[in-house]
């Protein structure tokens, strides 16, 4: 009879998480969401943090009925956002919940930054984008303000390792969350100390990066008694919940463009290098950390943030719709021909999300909606006009040619918004898996137990596994 393997995936996101069980036996494998758990920002003092305790007592819940069901598991992987972590102590205490990246103690301090380091400098260096929530400005923020933590800290934990931490009592850097920080080299792909120190930030308090794949330790005895579970390794998947994803895009060979669809739009390359040059500074886009050494080069876009801000307007006027029916309305009003830029400023966080795309039409000297369904169809068609503006920008940077689309995540179920992006970019848009996230965590905790050897075996493995569609372009 052929080995069963189980292996456990903690995908935790900004407002929820959860955990899935995949369960491999020969070439085949399976998987189903096991719990699900609520995460969320709390405010203390003015400061806004991450309730990292409540997250891993949820994820002893979840072991604990996995135990019960008598669940044989093989090993744990951990993936999270991005930027924000949390100080472990000289005793290998924590000190206090993780600041959140939405907390507005960053507001201005890019800019401090550039007159010690100038924004060529830093980018030109870390390849990241400017974002005001990158790790290295938060952490230059906590300096600023005499931050406990960071002063009294051993060490800095990014979110997935510093779950890892608690789970193992081992302390692991893994490289594709540290990529997102700001603060990595992308030549030496370590940590830049130079920038840090010029900015009086401690560079002692930095780990060593690993790569994805690495084995952080055995569950603690304690947890795994008090869970009724063995104890199992937890590996250092890759960390960032979008590296998972992209892990899992279901790609025969590398001449493809991926779309990480969701309530953020993430777009870009699977390049074999970082590519950092005039261009990429001016077009904002960012590199980083993906699997077997390869760079993630990609941009953020708006993405399905304007219809679900559209849709609490609606509903707050007594009009819901779900999102079959949003897709019915779109198509019924297909030829509707006014368009927004989905990342206007105006877009980021309006009290009413329909009247600024009325306002931003009228600015243009575009029609204005006259009804829903004239909303939906502006933002899909908008949304694919984006697309396709970026797969341009792309192909510039590619080494190769870009001859598909794939679209993964929440967004890849919407058949309506696949084929206008076809239609738009005039390429085959390849829609699914819509669980990218957690089959990419699987996946490479499968390849660390030796169950498949590089990511196109994984791909093949995925593309077999699950059903995708292929949306072609309109003649």
């Amino acid at each position: 009879m052929a080995q069963k393997h189980n292996f456990l995936a903690f995908d935790c996101g900004a407002t929820s998480g959860r955990a899935v069980l995949a369960t491999f036996m020969d070439e085949t494998f399976e998987m189903r969401e096991v719990y699900r758990f609520p995460s969320g920002i709390i405010e203390l003092g003015g400061k806004y943090y991450w309730d990292v305790l409540a997250i891993y007592d949820h994820f002893r819940k979840c072991l604990s009925e996995l135990g019960k069901e008598g669940v044989e598991i093989d090993s744990i992987g951990i993936d999270t956002w991005g930027v924000d972590f949390g100080f472990v102590a000289d005793d290998g205490s924590l000190l206090g919940n993780p600041r959140a990246y939405r907390d507005p103690y960053t507001d201005g301090i890019p800019e401090e930054v550039f007159r010690v380091i100038p924004r060529e400098e830093l980018y030109g260096a870390t390849g990241i984008q400017i974002l005001n929530f990158n790790s290295i400005f938060q952490l230059y923020a906590q300096v600023r303000e005499g931050f406990a933590p960071l002063r009294c800290a051993k060490n800095i934990l990014f979110m997935p390792d510093l779950l890892s931490y608690m789970l193992t009592g081992n302390k692991v850097c893994e490289y594709t969350i540290a990529s997102t920080s700001g603060m990595m080299d992308q030549t030496s792909r370590q940590f830049n100390n130079g920038l840090l120190e010029r900015l009086g930030i401690r560079s002692d308090v930095l780990l060593p990066i690993v790569q994805p794949g690495e084995a952080v330790g055995m569950l603690r005895k304690e947890i795994a008694e008090a869970c009724g579970v063995p104890q199992v390794p937890v590996i250092a998947v890759a960390g960032h919940d979008t590296a998972s994803a992209i892990a899992a895009v279901p790609a025969a060979d590398e001449k493809f463009a991926y779309l990480s669809s969701g309530t953020w739009s993430l777009m870009g390359i699977e390049a074999p290098a970082p590519i950092i040059n005039e261009a990429s500074t001016r077009l904002n886009f960012t590199n980083e950390g993906g699997i077997d050494g390869t760079t993630r080069f990609l941009k953020n876009i708006t993405g399905m943030w304007l219809l679900e801000q559209s849709r609490k307007v609606w509903a707050a006027e007594g009009r819901t719709y779900n999102y079959g029916e949003l897709e019915k309305m779109a198509r019924s009003e297909a030829s509707f021909p006014s368009v927004i830029d989905p990342d206007d400023p105006r877009f980021a966080a309006p009290a009413n999300m329909v009247e600024a795309i009325a306002s931003y039409l009228r600015e243009k000297g575009q029609p204005v909606p006259e009804n829903d369904a004239q909303y939906v169809s502006c933002i899909y068609h908008s949304l694919a006009a984006k697309y396709k503006e970026v797969v341009g920008m792309l192909q510039q940077f590619a080494p190769f040619k870009i001859e598909k689309l794939h679209v993964i995540g929440g967004g890849s179920a919407n058949d309506t918004m696949s084929q206008w992006t076809a239609d738009a970019l005039g390429i085959p848009v390849v829609a699914g898996p819509t669980e990218a996230t957690a089959i990419g965590n699987v996946m490479l905790q499968a390849r660390t137990a030796g169950l498949v050897k590089d990511r196109w075996e994984m791909r093949k493995m995925i593309a077999d596994a699950f059903e995708v569609k292929t949306f072609y372009p309109a003649e």
